[in-house]
């Protein structure tokens, strides 16, 4: 594909600004013109893309400074963006705000200037008239290498407060390429670790991205944002599209693994474990895996043939009585780790697999306990693989996430999964046969050799 895919940049002051609105409603317009929109968030955020995916049909991609590292944002972008007329990219939080002491890394405008994509700032007018012009000025102005194609105003009270916005945008030579009326939220429901995943309301979520779309539709100039999306040169360093078939990512396969039976990979879906990254399965199947969807608020029983399972986050506490209420999974759960298959757990796989969640029955397969809290524990993490493992050597060092309002008793076994680096040092997780159990989100595609080693055992356990 060309490098020179059109793409926009939608970042904000702040969080709470209207980001997730324009982007999924402009990604959504878009796709009504008849275009193929490639959806993309920064960051590790899970909840983004299931709404990006409704707006544009395609999957919702992650792009993380920090997990990946800089050098795969722009491959990873044309990965998703492949046969796509026009790419939108959601911001987080502020647009320069990056991994805490970390400078630009992982920011909103450090994926921007990786990717050479202009930016549009969606700014929270509510509150202001004239200032609106020294803020955008500052957002302007504070990295020339970042390029503020244009301003979309938010919860603009009346025709002349926008009469007042306008005036003053002109000093700042910022154009302004929407307004949006102060109007009632769109349905959007949180929690307490953000949105409501799709996969939870996906009928009302449909209605909310239909809304979404309606109010850039009414507020927005699509043409002139169409415009600045295809003034986007090519996206620098000489990118090729991220492949998860690359030699490099298999380099010891032969012929005669390619000619065994591909083996399955369970990898656990529905309401209660939303949290995955596209990579992941692509890395598994271009691995030799035949994966698997299973749902284990309704299935009973794990895929046929199951010789490997990856549970990754979500939201278990939410649905702990109906998880802790399908024993017979729960036991089967229990048996294929006993019989020492590989078992990947990431944060909600984690809590699925300790002995109890808030008093009520699950696996087992771990002998600690989860609850809920009300500390949120939020942050990038560098981590190193204490021992070996079914998913990495010791010594490997890999970049994870952590996002959650649990906390598990006793947070490590006798092998921990991972040593986490940093202020406070601290070991992390449990390796115990064929299992795998951790708190930290991490993004296969940054050690692809994770996939190729999770398979490899599976092969052979």
């Amino acid at each position: 594909m060309s490098a020179s895919v059109p793409r926009l940049v939608i970042a904000a002051p702040s969080s709470g600004s209207g980001k997730t609105t324009v982007a999924t409603g402009l990604m959504a317009a878009f796709a009504a013109r008849g275009l193929a929109v490639s959806p993309h968030k920064v960051g590790p955020d899970y909840i983004d893309p299931g709404y990006h995916a409704l707006a544009t049909g395609r999957v919702g991609r992650n792009l993380d400074a920090y997990l990946c590292g800089p050098e795969l944002v722009g491959p990873l972008f044309l990965h998703g963006a492949q046969g796509c007329d026009i790419a939108v990219v959601e911001g987080v939080m502020g647009l320069y705000d990056g991994a805490a002491g970390e400078g630009e890394l992982a920011s909103t405008a450090h994926v921007a200037k990786l990717l050479r994509a202009p930016v549009v700032l969606v700014v929270d007018a509510s509150s202001q008239s004239r200032s609106v012009a020294a803020l955008v000025h500052g957002f302007a102005s504070w990295d020339p290498e970042v390029r503020v194609g244009g301003v979309i105003l938010n919860k603009v009270a009346s025709d002349r407060h926008e009469e007042l916005l306008r005036e003053a945008l002109e000093q700042a030579g910022v154009p302004v390429l929407g307004v949006l009326r102060r109007v009632a939220q769109v349905d959007t429901p949180s929690r307490h670790l953000g949105l409501v995943p799709v996969a939870e309301r996906h009928a009302a979520a449909v209605e909310a991205v239909a809304a979404m779309a309606a109010q850039v539709v009414d507020g927005c100039d699509l043409g002139a944002l169409e415009a600045l999306a295809r003034a986007a040169g090519a996206v620098p360093g000489g990118s090729a599209p991220w492949t998860p078939a690359s030699p490099a990512h298999h380099p010891t396969r032969s012929d005669e693994a390619d000619q065994q039976r591909a083996p399955v990979v369970a990898v656990a879906g529905g309401a209660a474990f939303t949290f995955s990254y596209a990579e992941h399965t692509e890395l598994l199947t271009a691995a030799g895996a035949d994966v698997v969807t299973f749902d284990p608020l309704r299935d009973e029983e794990l895929p046929e043939g199951t010789a490997g399972l990856v549970i990754g986050g979500g939201f278990p506490e939410v649905y702990a009585s109906e998880l802790s209420a399908n024993a017979p999974l729960r036991k089967a759960v229990a048996e294929l780790a006993g019989s020492g298959a590989p078992v990947a757990a990431e944060c909600a796989g984690l809590l699925y697999l300790c002995r109890e969640l808030d008093g009520l029955p699950m696996c087992g397969v771990l002998d600690a306990g989860a609850r809920m809290t009300e500390r949120l524990t939020l942050g990038y993490r560098d981590a190193v693989a204490v021992g070996d493992s079914v998913l990495a050597a010791a010594g490997t060092r890999m970049r994870g996430h952590e996002f959650h309002r649990t906390a598990v008793e006793p947070g490590s076994g006798a092998e921990p999964a991972w040593g986490v680096r940093g202020p406070r040092p601290r070991v992390e997780g449990f390796v115990e046969r064929g299992v795998h159990a951790s708190y930290l989100h991490t993004h296969w595609a940054s050690e692809p050799g994770v996939a190729r080693r999770f398979v490899e055992r599976c092969r052979t356990s």
